[in-house]
């Protein structure tokens, strides 16, 4: 089983915590964690990109000029996709990007993820993150202190208003609950932050 060190807000080191192999242990599936980054990118989009079709551009009700005699290709409307202002063939329209992903391949992809920042020693466990107040620079004062990277990804056990607010003004840092974790926020972000208390949730879920 990986142990890793647990840290205090001042960046101290007081105690080891020993994490579970099923969880944090396995051998990465890269397959499994692209597929689930791919989903997660996917079902972000809008699809709300449009274009006209000759049948919906404005004009081209007449005939430009007679089919045979005039010397010229033969045309059916000014709207047609080869004119200037015509429609667009072949064009987007509305439509859904989203594709579901099996339960099992998500829990595999999840673990892998974690896996692979235990491994590359990309994850720091933290005893506790108590706020009185709403203080950016206390959130700040403590990610100096744990040398965290640009990109930060703090794991919350429960939805800690005042801890959320204090750190979504800060550059790179993002904060998560431990049932709203996935795939593509571990990956994207240079250090996990978990709490001791996320641990345990995250152990109990997924393991």
């Amino acid at each position: 089983m990986p142990n890793v060190p647990v840290f205090d807000a001042s960046g101290e080191k007081i105690s080891e915590m020993e994490l579970s192999d099923a969880v944090f242990g396995i051998e990465p599936n890269v397959s499994a964690m692209h597929l689930c980054v791919v989903n997660f990118l996917a079902n972000k989009r809008q699809g709300t990109q449009s274009t006209l079709t000759r049948s919906e551009v404005r004009g081209g009700g007449r005939k430009p000029w007679r089919q045979k005699g005039s010397g010229r290709a033969r045309q059916g409307s000014i709207r047609a996709p080869q004119w200037r202002h015509g429609g667009v063939s072949h064009g987007p329209k509305p439509r859904s990007y989203s594709f579901s992903v099996n339960k099992k391949v998500k829990r595999l992809a999840l673990k892998s993820a974690l896996s692979s920042k235990v491994a590359d020693g990309e994850i720091t466990i933290l005893d506790s993150l108590k706020l009185d107040a709403i203080k950016t620079k206390e959130v700040v004062k403590i990610l100096n202190a744990l040398d965290t990277g640009k990109k930060t990804l703090v794991v919350l056990p429960e939805k800690d208003d005042i801890v959320i607010k204090s750190a979504r003004n800060i550059a790179g840092v993002k904060t998560t609950l431990v049932n709203t974790l996935n795939v593509y926020d571990i990956l994207n972000c240079d250090t996990l932050l978990v709490l001791k208390d996320s641990v345990s949730g995250i152990e109990e879920v997924y393991a």
